[in-house]
């Protein structure tokens, strides 16, 4: 005999399916990369090891880089722990090797190192053209912390050679904002990009969910031959059609393979850190990138 459940009981079960599908917002995810119809996985870093970062994958910038940031980038910030990487900006002071005495460059003309992080890239490793990013990550929205997940074209200097800003966090006019941005050049010097800029009061999502900080979020970059759009959660934030992506060489910096840099800068444009509490910490789950079939 066929017993019919109440129809209570049964909607109670497909939502605690539904719920049970998705993973904690608060936690790593650790299940399989999930299928999307039409492309295939076809790299990934799932960060699932203690320790150093995968040397397959990543190298890592160093020293003092570039914006006049504050932090010394070494890879000692970067590390694999329970299913994560963690990548901590520290405040720590010890002397520049690089300094030199009455020097108008900002790189060497500062007697100490203030503050340390890390900036992992794929360049000479990995290479990506067209296709699906998606990177899971949960950024610390003190001030003074700049995470981002972007990427570079292999040929060319900056910015004839194209960046997209995939996720930007930092502070305009002391707002907390994300930022979804695209660089391309202004002139064959190369001296200046054109920038084309989606920018999100953190406030708009803190309205809703005061817990935005604490909780990991989805980034994802579709890339087209005719357009790249960019999403955080699953909602568009960027939308760019590449006719408009050109170089005044003619050449379009979006149409080359690109790399992928992963990195918690401090300072600049995020803000002061001073008063900030330390370590300033970005999580990156993991890391897909899918090719249609």
């Amino acid at each position: 005999m066929l017993i019919k459940a109440p129809l209570f009981l049964i909607a109670l079960l497909v939502v605690s399916v539904i719920q049970s599908q998705q993973p904690d917002p608060y936690k790593p995810d650790f299940s399989s990369p999930r299928q999307i119809p039409g492309m295939q996985l076809t790299w990934n870093d799932e960060f699932n090891k203690n320790g150093r970062p995968d040397s397959s994958n990543w190298k890592y910038e160093n020293g003092f880089v570039r914006n006049q940031e504050l932090q010394w980038y070494q890879p000692e910030n970067a590390y694999c722990k329970n299913g994560l990487l963690v990548i901590e900006g520290r405040k720590e002071k010890r002397p520049n090797p690089n300094y030199r005495d009455s020097t108008n460059n900002w790189k060497q003309n500062r007697p100490n190192i203030e503050y340390t992080s890390s900036s992992l890239k794929t360049q000479g490793l990995r290479e990506f053209q067209f296709g699906r990013f998606e990177i899971r990550a949960r950024v610390d929205t003190s001030k003074g912390s700049w995470p981002a997940i972007w990427t570079l074209g292999i040929k060319g200097g900056w910015p004839l050679n194209g960046e997209v800003d995939i996720m930007e966090f930092y502070r305009i006019r002391d707002t907390a904002t994300i930022l979804g941005n695209l660089a391309w050049g202004k002139n064959e010097t190369g001296n200046g990009p054109i920038w084309h800029s989606s920018r999100l009061w953190l406030a708009y999502f803190m309205d809703s969910n005061p817990d935005w900080p604490r909780q990991f979020h989805i980034w994802r970059m579709d890339w087209e031959k005719e357009f790249i759009t960019l999403y955080l959660d699953d909602n568009v934030i960027s939308h760019v059609p590449l006719s408009i992506t050109i170089n005044p060489d003619g050449s379009n910096p979006f149409l080359q393979p690109q790399y992928l840099l992963l990195n918690l800068a401090l300072g600049a444009n995020g803000g002061n850190p001073a008063n900030s509490k330390f370590p300033i910490t970005y999580e990156v789950d993991y890391v897909r990138y899918y090719k249609k079939l």
